[in-house]
């Protein structure tokens, strides 16, 4: 039997500087920067994205993208489009539970 398994969107890693950051990852590596403010910068890999925040925005986090996000809990929207609740694992991780492009409510386009 095979079973669907989740995809992961995106980790999120905390920055110091969403610049230097941004300069480091791009230089080294072959990635594409889809979104930058001050705060935040996501970059675009072959198989992830990488999201760089900015100190106290968010936690360091892994997001997944569900079907049924909404059974996690209420679905917040955020500046991008994405809707999502976070959840805390036993460890204490943060995981982003998305509802995926095209779910109703969700505005962003798919990658």
């Amino acid at each position: 039997m095979t079973v669907e398994l989740d995809a992961v969107d995106h980790v999120a890693l905390v920055v110091a500087s969403i610049a230097d950051a941004v300069e480091w990852y791009t230089r080294r590596f072959r990635c594409r920067v889809a979104y930058r403010d001050d705060t935040w910068a996501l970059l675009e890999f072959a198989n992830l994205r990488l999201a760089l925040m900015a100190e106290r925005r968010h936690p360091p986090h892994v997001g997944l993208v569900r079907t049924d996000a909404e059974a996690f809990g209420e679905l917040r929207p955020h500046r991008d489009g994405t809707r999502s609740v976070y959840l805390t694992d036993p460890a204490g991780n943060s995981v982003e539970i998305l509802a995926p492009p095209g779910a109703v409510g969700a505005v962003h386009s798919p990658r």
